[in-house]
């Protein structure tokens, strides 16, 4: 009885620690201690923040290894580094992502009760929100992305259309796994600038045609014969998904094939615990949005005039794959 009470109080208190760390990151303490040591006052001053409360967020920080404290002076930890803006792998957008997230899951009791997401939600992103999103996505997808195309065989495929690809994590990927293959990257005019900044970096512009528009209400780009949709489905409701998957089967050279990756939840909706919590994400975020099972999604591919549904794979994390087919 006494470990059950400990592993509860252990998830009741997890929010104190998220917080500490979300808020180090929207003050961006972590790159500011990333030239050099420096103290709590010093810090407070350059941040505008009040001395004392500063000294012990600092603390808290420390105790929970991301800075390291000596004679009075704060400087990064290895994991503290990864905070920082300057790190070539920084999570900061993440973060910051997750900052956002934050007064969102607060108005979860009033979602439950209305079953409608937190005022203010499911509109346009602020330029400022929209890049921690698009960072964030791409900090998170880096080792993914890889993963995901070494395990599936595109071998047969040599035009991608990625769907509300973001800034190319994906799109980078499957190039680099494929030599054959070129690219179509379609998402809103502000991410497509996004992407292409990234791809001329990655030496793969050549590769990929960015068009700017937007899945949920124009008509694909045609000519391609593998579709992606990487982490979309779970932000809409199963009638939106049935019309992006009409749109994709309309746009899909004949014998072309869709690719979905997302959380895909057991029959329970219980299972990967990682999804039934994100299901939760969607309920204070949008207005329909949710995590599927596989009978689900194969269900709408079918009514789309997909065949040959399949589970591709399964994972822990949003790393399931569902593939079908345009066979007419």
């Amino acid at each position: 009885m006494e470990r059950h009470g400990e592993e509860m109080m252990g998830k009741l208190t997890a929010f104190q620690q998220s917080r500490i760390i979300l808020t180090g990151a929207e003050l961006d303490v972590f790159t500011r201690l990333d030239d050099a040591a420096a103290s709590a006052e010093a810090l407070s001053t350059a941040l505008s923040c009040d001395g004392r409360a500063m000294e012990r967020l600092l603390d808290a920080l420390a105790s929970l290894g991301l800075l390291q404290k000596e004679r009075g002076l704060f400087s990064l930890s290895g994991g503290g580094r990864m905070l920082s803006s300057r790190h070539p792998e920084t999570i900061l957008p993440i973060v910051l992502h997750f900052n956002e997230l934050w007064d969102k899951w607060s108005g979860l009791t009033g979602v439950v009760r209305t079953g409608k997401p937190v005022e203010g939600t499911g509109g346009e992103k602020g330029e400022a929100n929209r890049g921690a999103f698009i960072g964030a996505m791409h900090a998170i997808g880096r080792d993914l992305s890889t993963e995901i195309a070494g395990a599936f065989d595109a071998s047969r495929y040599v035009r991608l259309l990625d769907i509300g690809g973001g800034s190319g994590t994906y799109t980078i990927a499957f190039l680099r796994a494929n030599a054959q293959m070129t690219a179509v990257l379609f998402d809103l005019a502000p991410v497509i600038t996004m992407a292409e900044k990234r791809l001329l970096a990655e030496g793969l512009s050549d590769r990929v045609t960015l068009v700017a528009g937007d899945f949920s209400r124009d008509e694909l780009p045609t000519g391609c014969d593998l579709a992606l949709l990487s982490a979309i489905i779970h932000q809409n409701s199963p009638a939106q998904n049935l019309d992006l998957f009409g749109k994709i089967f309309r746009a899909l050279n004949e014998g072309g094939g869709i690719l979905i990756r997302d959380h895909i939840m057991d029959e329970s909706h219980t299972s990967p615990p990682a999804g039934a919590i994100f299901a939760i994400n969607m309920l204070v975020g949008t207005a329909g949005g949710d995590t599927y099972t596989f009978g689900e999604i194969r269900e709408g591919l079918e009514k789309a005039g997909f065949a040959e549904v399949s589970l591709v794979r399964t994972g822990k994390e949003m790393g399931g794959l569902v593939g079908a087919r345009k066979l007419r």
